[in-house]
């Protein structure tokens, strides 16, 4: 029970420290020293409203790209939907967002900065974030499985996914149509919703609408890949 207790504390901790620490760096190098521009809100609390959700989806992702490999005695042995094991390892990563999003709270009030009607919109744009961890999730999971090698991309990959998402800049710094054409991304829709619906930085506009056509797309095409891989799954992990 103690060793328990410690873990879920330790987990809490870092849950709050990861984001707080990363948006310092990002503070520091890209808002201080690159300049770069926020939107007229100060860049500390800029970053961190874009970090919540990508460390989450970043997070999430990982966790569900390990985890058949990581529970393969369960798959081995017993029969159930493995669909649960990555979306579960998705849904947890809810609690951590919930935990650090307390610092937000914290960080709105220090600044000054009280949310508008937009914030109305902030569950559909989480909505969006799960579902995007979710497809990636299985997409990630089923390859992973069965390639044990590919564990080694998945870094690099999430690194390169950070940098074509609008984290450490604006999308506004992103010329047209490229800007609009980035919603296939769809964590870019995330980030600036995130943003907009906390800040009343600028809207996602028709990104939005091309972001949620993506994730549908990603997410039946990674379920069916899932499913495909699910029938030898118990004799390749």
């Amino acid at each position: 029970m103690k060793v328990r207790y410690k873990q879920t504390v330790l987990g809490i901790s870092w849950a709050i420290l990861q984001p707080l620490f990363t948006m310092a760096l990002f503070s520091l190098f890209f808002g201080k020293l690159a300049k770069i521009p926020s939107d007229g809100v100060p860049y500390p609390i800029w970053s961190y409203a874009a970090l919540l959700p990508w460390q989450y989806f970043s997070q999430g992702v990982g966790a569900a790209a390990g985890s058949l490999v990581g529970n393969s005695n369960l798959v081995r042995k017993v029969y159930f939907p493995r669909l649960i094991i990555p979306t579960s390892a998705v849904l947890f990563g809810l609690v951590d967002l919930a935990v650090a999003s307390l610092l937000l709270i914290v960080m709105l009030a220090y600044f000054g900065i009280v949310p508008d009607w937009r914030v109305v919109a902030l569950p559909g744009f989480l909505g969006l974030a799960v579902v995007t961890a979710e497809a990636a999730g299985l997409w990630l999971s089923a390859l992973t499985a069965r390639y044990r090698d590919f564990r080694f991309i998945l870094p690099f990959l999430l690194q390169a996914w950070l940098f074509a998402t609008p984290v450490i800049y604006p999308s506004r710094l992103v010329p047209e149509p490229w800007r609009t054409l980035s919603g296939i991304n769809p964590m870019a829709s995330v980030v600036e919703g995130f943003r907009w619906a906390l800040l009343g930085t600028e809207t996602p506009g028709f990104m939005a609408a091309l972001s949620i056509c993506s994730a549908v797309a990603l997410l039946l095409s990674g379920a069916a890949y899932f499913r495909r891989v699910e029938r030898t799954l118990a004799d390749i992990v």
